[in-house]
This record gives C-alpha cells, sequence and structure tokens, in this order.
C-alpha cells in the first residue's frame, strides 16, 4: 500500500498538477503530468497519479488503443465483462481500440501509471461504488 510520498520518491516521473482537465470522468482526485505528444495529436504520453479509491470511468479508445505502464502503488483494471486485474509496479497492460475498460487505485493505495494513448477516448459511466467496493473483499 503506497502513499503519496513512497511514489514521489520512487518514481522517475512528475506526478503533476490536480488533474483538472478530466475531473469529470474521474471518482476522486487524480494528478496529470504531459510527457509527450506527436506533433500530429494523435499519441499522448501521460503520468497519471491516482488517490486512493480514485478512478476513472469505463471508456473505450475510438480509433487507436492504449498502453499502461504501472509505475507505483496498486490498482485495479478491469475490461467489461471479465474480472478486474490487481496491478502493481512493473506490470504492462494494452487495451485494444473499442474495449469498454477502466483502471485505477484500490481503496488504500496511492497509484501511479503512465498512459501511452493513440486517438481518441469516449467516456461511459462512472464504475459504481457497488461495482468498486466489493473488489476489495474478492
Amino acid at each position: 500500500m503506497a502513499n503519496v510520498e513512497q511514489l514521489r520518491q520512487e518514481s522517475p516521473f512528475k506526478m503533476g498538477a490536480k488533474n483538472e482537465a478530466y475531473q469529470t470522468v474521474f471518482t476522486g482526485q487524480s494528478y496529470l503530468e504531459m510527457l509527450a505528444q506527436a506533433s500530429d495529436g494523435q499519441v499522448a504520453v501521460a503520468n497519471v497519479t491516482f488517490e486512493p479509491g480514485c478512478r476513472n470511468h469505463w471508456h473505450i479508445h475510438v480509433d487507436g488503443y492504449q498502453i499502461l505502464l504501472v509505475t507505483g502503488g496498486t490498482g485495479w483494471y478491469q475490461e467489461e465483462g471479465k474480472p478486474a486485474r490487481l496491478l502493481t509496479a512493473g506490470d504492462v497492460l494494452v487495451t485494444e481500440k473499442g474495449v469498454k475498460h477502466w483502471h485505477g487505485a484500490t481503496k488504500d493505495s496511492w497509484f501511479e501509471h503512465i498512459a501511452i494513448t493513440s486517438g481518441k477516448s469516449e467516456f461511459y459511466e462512472a464504475v459504481s461504488d457497488e461495482e468498486y467496493t466489493i473488489l476489495d473483499e474478492e
């Protein structure tokens, strides 16, 4: 269970400011640091940090994909219709175009990943407290 000081000390990337640009598609507080963006705007690389309990809404990548490189803490990743996967530093995920999913911190740990995103994202409903809370009970 990582705390914010552990992430700051262990991560080679800056945590970033409060993620106000995407606050409407997150439950809880996240932080965003853009690391790189292709000149055509089609690929972006960002460090995303989640406070305990924070998660993004269900979403898809419409015309591209997303690669997540977990750099610290403990989090969840779930694709629609599949069991959630517990994530820790060193885990790597590839989400293909059109796959509905979400990711975020566990209820007791900060969580951080590098997101390499191609194309646009389309966000849907929030992950309900019922869906989320049951994960820590399994």
